[in-house]
């Protein structure tokens, strides 16, 4: 994964209203995620046009099943040639090890292989919900860091959380593992479907390694000037707390 992306969540029905967003940003290299809505409408020839025009993609499928159904399904996203996917962590570390050895014997010879994130708990997650409907004991965020260390363990690259839980993780884990944070949203925006939502710059101060924004973006006016002001604001955030002497290296 290329080092903070902001990565932009192309949440459209089908390709044509896709690429009439991205002729926004014509000429331009964005990191975008492909997510079910649209990969299950287009299938792979949707990855293929946007690599052709550049861009670096997040394939967000989500996949959560028995260790060698996911191991194959992950054989056959790796020659996709995508730069990130990822899986459930609730499927377990055995699953989450067979995905990294389907990835590894589908990428093809010489080519870096995708990396593999975890989701621990989706960011429409409340902790009510957890208890009530999930029925998993304790808080949220402790069990988000008990997702993230079995991750870490089974040798995946990252997890997605919210940005509420990414100081606690770096507080166990090292910041080479990467934090992929949803639920951004710009300061005032509604939170829809989202329950644990943070602004770009919070998340840039939290030590989030990316941040993936959705509608801020692709529901605006004018996309380019929100790809840019969120932009700005994560990248200032982000700068200002490395060159922080608060922020420590694992």
């Amino acid at each position: 994964m290329n080092k903070n992306p902001l990565i932009v969540a192309l949440d459209f029905p089908d390709s044509e209203a896709t690429l009439e967003f991205l002729a926004h940003f014509s000429g331009e290299q964005l990191y975008v995620k492909v997510g079910m809505e649209l990969y299950y409408k287009e299938g792979p020839a949707v990855i293929e046009t946007l690599k052709h025009q550049g861009h670096h993609i997040f394939l967000d499928l989500k996949l959560h099943d028995i260790p060698n159904t996911v191991k194959s399904a992950m054989k056959n996203l790796a020659v996709l040639g995508v730069d990130l996917v990822n899986v459930h962590a609730a499927g377990g570390r055995n699953m989450m090890e067979a995905a990294i050895e389907g990835l590894e014997a589908g990428t093809k010879p010489g080519a870096k292989r995708p990396s593999c994130i975890a989701v621990t708990q989706l960011t429409s997650t409340s902790e009510e919900m957890l208890h009530h409907e999930l029925l998993i004991p304790g808080s949220l965020e402790h069990t988000v860091l008990k997702y993230a260390e079995l991750a870490h363990a089974a040798g995946l690259d990252g997890i997605v959380s919210s940005v509420l839980e990414v100081p606690a993780i770096y507080s166990i884990l090292p910041h080479s593992f990467l934090t992929v944070t949803p639920g951004i949203r710009e300061f005032g925006a509604a939170k829809a479907d989202q329950v644990r939502v943070a602004t770009p710059r919070f998340a840039g101060e939290s030590g989030a390694s990316g941040i993936v924004v959705g509608r801020s973006i692709t529901r605006a006016d004018h996309p380019v000037e929100a790809y840019k002001r969120i932009s700005s604001e994560w990248e200032d955030a982000v700068n200002e707390r490395k060159n922080s002497s608060a922020f420590i290296k694992h």
